[in-house]
């Protein structure tokens, strides 16, 4: 029996919880925007979002740990003629049940699920305490880096 299960949109409360430990700074509405979104895709086990959950084995109704990733649509080029990339986003392990491989576990469930879906490329990005993890899954640093632009929002 495997400690990993796909989320549920009941599990959608529990996964941002477990966002707002990563998350530092600023309140507002992304939570109650997580919220929906996560309990849309849940609820669709088409979805191009997933999550793979392990449950906090001492807690009813916590999770331990979950790895959440979305399959995002791209311009397709040599690297990827589908053009779709998967990107995994918000692995966290509840503070408590840190070292027993939760983490491992659910990346390992959301990679299936992405080649699964016939996903052959997937990003991410990392802290420095957790690239151990994925370059032992097979990631590799690239060498562009990442850059951001903040637009203001209409209104």
């Amino acid at each position: 029996m495997s400690l990993v299960r796909r989320a549920q949109a009941a599990d959608a409360a529990e996964l941002v919880r477990l966002r707002e430990t990563v998350i530092t700074g600023g309140t507002g509405t992304w939570q109650k925007n997580a919220l929906a979104t996560l309990r849309r895709h849940l609820s669709d086990p088409a979805a191009s979002l997933a999550a793979y959950v392990v449950d906090a084995p001492d807690e009813s109704n916590r999770l331990a740990a979950c790895a959440v990733g979305a399959i995002d649509q791209r311009l397709e080029g040599h690297a990827c003629p589908t053009g779709q990339v998967g990107f995994v986003f918000n692995v966290t392990t509840d503070l408590g049940h840190r070292r027993r491989g939760y983490a491992r576990a659910c990346m390992q469930a959301l990679l299936a699920w992405f080649q699964r879906r016939g996903i052959t490329l997937v990003d991410l990005r990392c802290s420095p305490e957790a690239e151990p993890l994925y370059r032992s899954l097979g990631f590799v640093c690239l060498p562009d880096p990442a850059m951001r632009l903040a637009l203001p929002a209409d209104g």
